[in-house]
C-alpha cells in the first residue's frame, strides 16, 4: 500500500506528454459529471471554453470526515465535497485523470495535505489553474504534483506535444524548480543533504530597508543559505528558515508521523522537542455528531485511532501534548493556545492548519503548512519560505459601537484592493493609529482570517497592547518588542481603511468572500441554528461581545425562541474560566444558549452546531462557510454581536433591530493567560 511521502523518479530532464485523461472542472456540474461517466460529447478544448470553477476549496477537494484516513483510500474520496456534485465516491479515481483543470484560486481554505493526496491517489500528475492558493500549491510541489497556470502549455499538451518539465516551472524560482525536478521536498533534501556541495544558491538583494516580515525571515535564515555580506532577502525568492514553534493537530499528526518515520528512520527524533506542540482539538466532540451519521461507528473508530496515534507519537518524541480536558472537549483549540501562551514577537511559527496565521496578532510570522512540511521540520526545524510581498493595511480612527474586528475583516474581503486573487501568497500588515484601540483578541480575529483573503498570513507590529498581553505570562520572555518595519520599507500596496466607516457585515453562504453589509440583506432569513465559537469566535473578548447583547435581552425577558438551537463554544479552558468568573455561562444558559467546551467542533463539521440537512440555515461566528464545511446546510458568517442578536431574534438580525440601539464596546477586562507559560 502506498503511503504519503512516496516519491517516484524525477529529474530536470523529464518530459511530459498527455497520455491519460483530462478532467475539466466546469462551473456547470453536468458537463463535469458527464466526463466522469464517460458520456461527454465535448472535447477538452471545447470544455475549456466553458466557465471554469473558481475558488475550489480543499473542503471541496476532500471533505473533513474523509481526512480520518491517510493512505491511498483518499483517492476514493477525491472531490466528494464539490458544490453541486453529481457523482459518487470513487468516480474521480475510476476516471484516473492525468490532468485536472480549474479556474482562479485553486485550493482555498484548509491546509490539509489530504486534498492533494486525494488527487495524487486518483492518478493526477498535473494540475492547471488560473491561480493557486499558497498552501495548496506548496503541498502539490512537496508531493510531486506539478502545478501550472500557463494555459498555453495546456493547449500544447492537448495538441499532442511532448514538453520539457521546465515549460511548466517557468514562474518558479530556482529552489522551487529544484524541488519539482526532484519529485518533492523529501527528494530535494536527499539530493542536497550536504549544503556545502549543493548547487542550489538562493539569490539575495542588495542592502536596503526592510519591512517587518523581511526582517523576521532574514533573522531566521538557516545556515545552509549562504548570506553574502551586506545582502538582504529578496521578495519572490525562497530560503530555508529556522522555525521557533511547530505544531500539529490530530487530523494531520498521524499522516506526518508516518512520513517522518519513513523518511528519517524508526530511530529519528524531534529536533528541539520543547518547541513542538501536539493538539487534540479538532475532533474532540466529533462522536456526539458522528453517532447520527451513516458509517458512524466506523468513523468514530477512525477518530479514536487518530487520537491514539497522535498521543503515542507525541509521547515518543517528547513534544507538548495538549489533549482532552477532564471536563469534556479539549484543553484548547491550537490557535487560541498558541496566542495565549506561546507566540512571541519575531517568532517563526508553523502549524498544520491554515489559521496558524492567528499568532500574527502577537507579532509572529505564523503560517499554515501541510503534512510533508511539518514532518520535515520536526527533523530539522526548517521550512522553505518564499519571501512574500506585503500589503500594508493602514487603519485610521476607531470602530463604531456595535462594530468589531469581524466586520472589519469581512469588509476587507470585499475591498477592491483585496478581493479576488490580488492577495494570493501575500502578507497583510496592519498598521496605523487605528491599531491601538484593538485589543489582542480583536487583532487575533483579523490575523486569523487573512487566509480567507487568500493571504499567506497577517501580523501586527508589537506595541503596548502586545506588551500588556505578554506581561500576563509569568516568567515569559517578551520577545522582540522593538521589532518594526523600517520607515522607508517597501510594500506591494497600501490600503487605507477609515474604521468609522465600517458597518456590520455578513458573508452570504458558500464563501467568506461573499461579504455584504448586513443592512443590504432585505430578505427575512430565518435560522435553525446559531453558533458562536471556533478559533475566530471563541476568545475572551468574543464572550464579552456575546454578553453585551444577551444581558439587555435577559433584562427584557427575551430568550432564544423555540425551534432555534444556539451554541457558544469557548476556545480554551482559560476562556471558560474567564466566562465563568464573569457570570457569562449563567447568562448564556439563562437566555437559552448551550455552552460548549473547547473544540473546533461545528466549524470543522465535527461537533454540536453542525447542520443536519441542506435546508438548515446557520448564522455563525466562525471563519469560513465553504460548501459542506459545517454540514450540508447554508452558513452565514457574522460578528459575535450579530450572532447574539440573531440567536434571540430567530432570524438574521442586527443589534439595533433587536434592541433598538447599538451596544457599547465592552471594556477589555484584564485577561490572565494563567500560570502556564511557554517552556
Amino acid at each position: 500500500m502506498r503511503r504519503p511521502g512516496d516519491t517516484t523518479g524525477h529529474g530536470p530532464d523529464r518530459t511530459i506528454k498527455l497520455r491519460g485523461n483530462v478532467l475539466i472542472l466546469t462551473e456547470d456540474p453536468e458537463p463535469l459529471a458527464a466526463q466522469l461517466a464517460g458520456t461527454s460529447t465535448l472535447t477538452p478544448e471545447q470544455l475549456l471554453r466553458e466557465p471554469l470553477r473558481n475558488n475550489i476549496s480543499t473542503d471541496e477537494i476532500i471533505p473533513g470526515w474523509c481526512c480520518y484516513w491517510y493512505d491511498d483510500k483518499l483517492g476514493d474520496y477525491a472531490y466528494l465535497g464539490l458544490r453541486g456534485r453529481l457523482f459518487g465516491e470513487g468516480a474521480v479515481k475510476a476516471f484516473a485523470p492525468q490532468i485536472i483543470v480549474s479556474g482562479e484560486a485553486k485550493g482555498s481554505g484548509s491546509s490539509r495535505e489530504h486534498a492533494v493526496y486525494a488527487e495524487k491517489y486518483s492518478g493526477t500528475e498535473l494540475v492547471f489553474a488560473r491561480s493557486f492558493e499558497r498552501i495548496y500549491q506548496q503541498n502539490c510541489r512537496n508531493v510531486g504534483i506539478v502545478t501550472c497556470d500557463d494555459f498555453d502549455v495546456l493547449a500544447a499538451l492537448l495538441a499532442g506535444e511532448e514538453l520539457p518539465l521546465e515549460a511548466f516551472t517557468r514562474s518558479a524560482n530556482d529552489i522551487e524548480r529544484a524541488v519539482i525536478d526532484l519529485g518533492g521536498l523529501f527528494g530535494f533534501n536527499r539530493a542536497h543533504r550536504d549544503a556545502a556541495r549543493s548547487a542550489i544558491r538562493p539569490a539575495f538583494a542588495g542592502g536596503g530597508p526592510l519591512n517587518i516580515v523581511e526582517k523576521i525571515i532574514h533573522s531566521r535564515l538557516s545556515p545552509r543559505n549562504r548570506l553574502p555580506h551586506d545582502a538582504r532577502v529578496r521578495v519572490g525568492e525562497s530560503y530555508f528558515v529556522q522555525t521557533d514553534v511547530r505544531f500539529s493537530h490530530e487530523y494531520v499528526t498521524p499522516m506526518a508521523a508516518g512520513m517522518f518515520t519513513q523518511q528519517f528512520g524508526a530511530d529519528a527524533t524531534l529536533a528541539d522537542p520543547d518547541s513542538c506542540y501536539f493538539f487534540q482539538d479538532h475532533l474532540s466532540l466529533a462522536e456526539q455528531v458522528l453517532t447520527r451519521r451513516p458509517r458512524g461507528p466506523e468513523l468514530i473508530e477512525r477518530v479514536h485511532d487518530l487520537g491514539r496515534r497522535q498521543q503515542e507519537f507525541a509521547a515518543l518524541g517528547g513534544g507538548h501534548f495538549i489533549g482532552p480536558s477532564d471536563t469534556g472537549g479539549s484543553r484548547a483549540i491550537c490557535h487560541n493556545h498558541i496566542v495565549e501562551h506561546v507566540a512571541r514577537p519575531g517568532d517563526v511559527i508553523i502549524g498544520t492548519d491554515s489559521h496558524t496565521c492567528t499568532a500574527g496578532a502577537v507579532g509572529a510570522f505564523a503560517f499554515g503548512v501541510g503534512a510533508t512540511d511539518i514532518a520535515n521540520a520536526w527533523y530539522n526545524r526548517e521550512i522553505l519560505v518564499k519571501v512574500p510581498a506585503v500589503i500594508r493595511i493602514d487603519l485610521r480612527g476607531r470602530l463604531r459601537q456595535g462594530v468589531c474586528a469581524k466586520d472589519l475583516m469581512l469588509t476587507l474581503l470585499a475591498h477592491p484592493m483585496i478581493e479576488g486573487s490580488q492577495t494570493l501568497g501575500k502578507v497583510l500588515l496592519f498598521t496605523g493609529a487605528g491599531c491601538a484601540p484593538l485589543n489582542m483578541d480583536e487583532r487575533a480575529t483579523l490575523c486569523n482570517m487573512a487566509v480567507e483573503a487568500g493571504g499567506m498570513t497577517a501580523l501586527f507590529e508589537p506595541d503596548e497592547v502586545t506588551r500588556d498581553h505578554l506581561s500576563t505570562r509569568p516568567g515569559t520572555d517578551l520577545g522582540e518588542l522593538s521589532l518594526a518595519s523600517d520607515a522607508d520599507a517597501g510594500y506591494s500596496a497600501v490600503v487605507a481603511i477609515a474604521l468609522g466607516d465600517v458597518e456590520p457585515m455578513v458573508a452570504l453562504p458558500g464563501d467568506p468572500r461573499n461579504a455584504v453589509p448586513l443592512a443590504s440583506v432585505h430578505d427575512v432569513v430565518k435560522v435553525d441554528k446559531v453558533y458562536g465559537g471556533s478559533c475566530t469566535g471563541g476568545k475572551a473578548y468574543d464572550m464579552d461581545m456575546y454578553a453585551s447583547v444577551f444581558e439587555p435581552a435577559r433584562s427584557r425577558g427575551m430568550s432564544v425562541p423555540e425551534g432555534v438551537q444556539a451554541y457558544l463554544q469557548v476556545g480554551s479552558e482559560t476562556v471558560m474560566k474567564y466566562a465563568v468568573e464573569r457570570g457569562y455561562v449563567v447568562l448564556f444558559e439563562d437566555v437559552g444558549v448551550q455552552v460548549l467546551p473547547p473544540s473546533c467542533g461545528a466549524c470543522i463539521n465535527a461537533g454540536p452546531g453542525v447542520s443536519e440537512s441542506p435546508s438548515e440555515v446557520t448564522v455563525s461566528a466562525q471563519n469560513r462557510n465553504f460548501p459542506g464545511r459545517s454540514g450540508p446546510g447554508q452558513v452565514y458568517l457574522a460578528s459575535p454581536y450579530v450572532v447574539a442578536a440573531t440567536a434571540i431574534a430567530g432570524r438574521l438580525s442586527s443589534v439595533e433591530e433587536l434592541l433598538g440601539t447599538p451596544v457599547d464596546h465592552p471594556p477589555s477586562a484584564p485577561f490572565s493567560a494563567s500560570s502556564e507559560a511557554r517552556p
